[in-house]
């Protein structure tokens, strides 16, 4: 933002000099709007997914930049991922579908990330549905 203000302001003075003092103007607007575009951007990036598994349930908190929170408790034996995926992108769309409800899930990130994401999320799914272990030391 600094360096874009210096530029603007270098470009605004030249300008000025030549008698074109609407130009200014628009200079600053173009700086305004830049600043607006940051802000809102560095809002929107506080909103946030929280998926928690156990072999009981499966929670899933979503909060949005405004704070409001959205919660599922779903059980994982009656749950599956289902994917919408688009021949040249990959994977647009994740959603988790249990007792004919389809629940939107890992929006915020791309194609490659939701991938991972679906790939993890599957294994972990295939872990919670066979239930606790147990582990003998001895």
């Amino acid at each position: 933002m600094s360096l874009m203000c210096v530029v603007s302001f270098a470009a605004g003075l030249f300008f000025f000099l030549l008698g074109a003092w609407p130009i200014v103007g628009f200079l600053g607007l173009d700086v305004l709007l830049v600043y607006a575009a940051f802000k809102a951007n560095y809002r929107a990036a506080t909103a946030y997914e929280a998926v928690t598994m156990t072999p009981s349930a499966l929670k899933v908190r979503k909060v949005s930049h405004r704070g409001e929170v959205a919660e599922w408790t779903l059980n994982p034996v009656w749950v599956r991922l289902d994917r919408e995926v688009h021949e040249e992108f990959g994977i647009e769309r994740l959603f988790l579908v249990s007792h004919g409800r389809r629940f939107p899930i890992a929006a915020f990130l791309g194609p490659h990330e939701k991938a991972e994401f679906a790939i993890a999320f599957s294994a972990a799914l295939q872990q919670a549905r066979r239930g606790p272990t147990r582990t003998v030391v001895g």
